[in-house]
């Protein structure tokens, strides 16, 4: 995304999100505890934001996605969102359904790693955030559910039945988006659906650890290899190829690379400076 802004200043605060910004870490907090975490209208429309305005800035190096309370996130509110959309019409169906995808284009197409940090349910919406991360950390309570069909919907929502399949491979993502069965941490890390598991209840230091560690490395670096990992998906290995050589030979030029070399060569660790 472009760095360049027009008129619209930062926003200050965000009323449906906990956000914290520390050594180039961004906290994510989705606080409705008491709802674990369902998102409404606003929260959705938030994280669409919010992710832009992240994007264009130079201080972010990685953002954790994190829930408080019980749970990660239950997915759409069912009073607020599945009770409103029945009195929507198509039109107003069709902007909002756009607006939860914005969301997964939004983690996907930031140019900074992404890390979901997953305690409790991860559920319909909830589960396809955490999908889009590029680093899902899961504790042992950890359960995720595409519950999309089991209220009448095509399981395919959010770029669901896009990413899934790229994750986890067409069966397993059938059997999860067609039959919406939760899956526990223990299968979830066996089929490919988590990165790390981490100790009981230690999924956000974890994340957090993890979340530092790319901070610190080489940023520019990370953000071509995530944009070439979502740009080559549908691309034949001839197009891979030449984007790949193109993207190399501009990071070659970069201060970086510069950087590694003469860390090398005076036998210290190289300090980066995405650039």
């Amino acid at each position: 995304m472009s760095p360049f802004t027009g008129s619209a200043a930062r926003t200050p605060r965000w009323r449906h999100l906990r956000v914290g910004l520390a050594d180039g870490v961004a906290t994510v907090t989705l606080a409705r505890p008491e709802k674990l975490n369902a998102l409404t209208f606003g929260a959705y429309a938030d994280l669409r934001d919010l992710l832009a305005e992240l994007s264009r800035e130079r201080a972010v190096r990685a953002l954790v996605l994190a829930g408080e309370g019980r749970g990660f996130c239950s997915g759409g509110d069912v009073d607020e969102i599945i009770g409103a959309t029945l009195a929507m019409d198509t039109a107003r169906l069709l902007d909002f359904n756009r607006m939860t995808g914005q969301v997964v284009r939004a983690i996907r197409e930031c140019p900074f790693p992404v890390i979901a940090a997953v305690h409790g349910v991860a559920a319909g919406a909830g589960a396809v955030l955490a999908l889009a991360a590029d680093f899902r950390v899961a504790d042992p309570t950890a359960r995720f559910a595409f519950l999309f069909t089991r209220v009448g919907l095509s399981g395919g929502d959010m770029g669901a039945a896009y990413l899934l399949p790229r994750v986890v491979g067409l069966g397993h993502a059938t059997r999860l988006l067609m039959l919406g069965e939760p899956v526990r941490a223990a299968e979830a890390e066996r089929i490919g659906l988590i990165s790390h598991l981490a100790d009981d209840g230690g999924a956000d230091e974890a994340a957090r650890t993890l979340a530092h560690r790319l901070a610190e490395g080489p940023a520019l670096a990370y953000a071509q290899t995530k944009a070439l990992l979502t740009a080559e998906l549908d691309m034949p290995l001839a197009a891979s190829v030449e984007l790949d050589a193109s993207t190399q030979a501009l990071l070659m030029t970069g201060d970086d690379y510069r950087e590694f070399h003469k860390a090398f060569t005076e036998k210290r660790p190289p300090k980066w400076s995405g650039r």
